[in-house]
């Protein structure tokens, strides 16, 4: 988990020093003892999925997500993504829902949001590991200055990003972002407790229309069904 090839190849350059510090040591052997004494998702070598599966210089879109998924088999180091198989999550079908009412794309039968990120979205957790069972069990722990680090990192490339920050949480993560330089869409949380006010937002087209102003080819936010 914590050893630097892990780490995907085109974010070393950027967060390989984070990986050095003593408060990634210390998150390093509080995980690995939480290994030690049962089930710890996502597995260690998804642990850093998401920056695998949308390489640094290709981040369009970073959407923020807060802790990864806590069942069996759920959580793959994606934000809001389960595998295949899984039944989806409530947050993710109010986004689905969303996204069939602003865009008119079918609802998928799964829950896997790879496409999404070999288009550019970087889905980031906040806190990259949690305790089966139990939600927001890893916060607290160093994980989130780890992935200030990966937010700051695609904010200073000359680049410039859209960052997605559904709810309060993400939301306290604006003063590491240039908002002159980079999109901001900001919008409630999709889980079911600020559905009511995240139906309607349309923050696909919101997306598109600044992935676009920042010359880049909009997302195809549809996802197949895997039958």
């Amino acid at each position: 988990m914590t050893d630097t090839d892990l780490l995907p190849e085109s974010w070393r350059g950027v967060l390989g020093e984070e990986l050095e510090q003593p408060y990634f040591k210390e998150l390093t052997e509080f995980v690995e003892e939480e290994r030690a004494r049962g089930p710890v998702f996502p597995p260690r070598d998804e642990v850093f999925a998401a920056l695998a599966a949308t390489p640094f210089d290709q981040v369009k879109v970073l959407i923020l997500g807060q802790d990864p998924y806590h069942g069996e088999g759920q959580g793959h180091g994606l934000c809001f993504s389960v595998r295949p198989g899984v039944k989806t999550p409530p947050s993710l079908r109010n986004i689905y829902k969303e996204m069939q009412a602003e865009l008119g794309h079918p609802i998928p039968d799964n829950g896997y949001l790879m496409p999404w990120a070999e288009q550019g979205v970087l889905l980031l957790n906040a806190v990259l590991t949690v305790r089966s069972g139990e939600a927001n069990s890893h916060k607290g722990k160093g994980w989130e200055k780890f992935t200030d680090a990966v937010i700051r990192a695609v904010a200073s490339r000359p680049d410039p990003a859209v960052f997605v920050l559904w709810g309060n949480y993400a939301q306290k993560k604006l003063p590491l972002i240039d908002e002159e330089r980079h999109a901001v869409v900001k919008g409630a949380h999709p889980s079911p407790l600020s559905a009511k006010k995240f139906f309607g937002s349309q923050p696909f087209t919101q997306i598109n229309a600044a992935v676009a102003a920042q010359g880049h080819a909009p997302i195809d936010w549809r996802i197949p069904d895997l039958g």
